[in-house]
């Protein structure tokens, strides 16, 4: 009998290791909710369920920005006071100024885009490490919300149409029995466009090869440095569009808010299966990220936990995750 009849082929795995990451965190999510559902009967309620989703809404529009820089094996840790920003311009344009609504809606997404591209610029062009320039960026942001706004909040109700960005229910409106807030529809649409980008484009085919191997796309001749700053400028729009969502959903621009969403953002892309080494990553694991971080939160919240202990819940989850893509890679 020749050897190679002898020889016995390896198995094929049934789900591959990203497929099992995003399994186990959707088990997770569903894990969760039963517990909380059976811990307190108010969790299921509706008003808590429409809180749970309008609190994933912006915390999902963030991660997924997030999702596109860690793919690249970059960090940005300023998209929560850029979003915060946003908000404050755009409080600024129609608050201040009293433009037209589009024009607010557009200087939000401009200014995310601008602060994105200042980033993507320091770390491509002037070599400074993604943790380090982001961080900078976080704090010349927060600085400059508070500087702009006089560091009062800003109100939108000279301007009635804006609460209706995450207040209304378009799906409600056609469907009573289902009031679900615009920013969830908003969130799905966006990461349904994300997830094609990241899958069916260019752009998404360079963010993932940055992250693989960064040395070897740039010898096959392609500009680096250019596509890192389209990267970052495009993950700050996506912030700006989070800016909209929370300052609708507050009705006014608070400048002293935004640190510390980078975190959840974060660990909603890290929990969701995105590798902090880059490489590998989907929108939909981090949509699913997005949803736990938020109902870990909420339903910590209803069992009356100290907010100390929820934060060392959630960066307990954090270390876990981060534990379980170096397994995952290790095999």
């Amino acid at each position: 009998m020749s050897e190679s009849t002898t020889q016995q082929k390896p198995k094929r795995a049934l789900f591959s290791s990203n497929t099992r990451q995003k399994l186990l965190a959707f088990a997770s999510l569903i894990g969760l909710m039963v517990f909380f559902s059976l811990a307190s009967p108010s969790f299921m309620q509706t008003d808590n369920i429409v809180g749970i989703l309008q609190a994933t809404a912006v915390n999902g529009v963030l991660a997924i920005a997030c999702t596109f820089v860690i793919i690249t094996s970059g960090i940005d840790l300023s998209v929560g006071t850029l979003m915060t920003f946003c908000s404050v311009m755009a409080g600024v344009f129609l608050t201040y100024w009293g433009l037209p609504f589009y024009v607010g809606v557009l200087a939000a997404i401009f200014f995310g885009a601008l602060s994105g591209f200042i980033s993507g610029t320091l770390i491509a062009k002037l070599k400074i490490p993604p943790f380090i320039a982001t961080l900078g960026m976080m704090l010349v942001l927060k600085g400059l919300a508070l500087v702009i706004s006089g560091t009062k909040p800003i109100y939108f109700n000279d301007t009635p149409e804006f609460t209706s960005i995450s207040q209304e229910s378009l799906i409600g409106y056609l469907l009573p029995d289902l009031p679900i807030p615009n920013a969830v529809l908003i969130l799905f649409v966006m990461a349904v466009g994300a997830s094609l980008i990241l899958n069916k484009t260019v752009l998404g085919n360079y963010t993932f090869a940055l992250g693989s191997n960064e040395e070897a796309v740039r010898l096959s001749g392609v500009n680096v440095d250019r596509w890192k700053i389209v990267i970052y400028t495009f993950a700050g729009a996506i912030c700006g569009i989070a800016g909209l969502l929370i300052a609708s959903r507050l009705n006014s621009a608070q400048p002293s808010l935004g640190q510390g969403y980078e975190l959840d953002a974060i660990a909603a892309v890290v929990i969701g299966g995105t590798s902090l080494s880059g490489g590998t990553g989907t929108i939909l694991g981090t949509i699913i990220g997005a949803f736990i971080i938020s109902v870990l939160t909420n339903g910590l919240r209803i069992m009356s936990v100290a907010q100390e202990w929820q934060t060392v819940v959630t960066g307990a989850i954090i270390i876990l995750a981060v534990f379980a893509d170096n397994m995952r890679k290790s095999k």
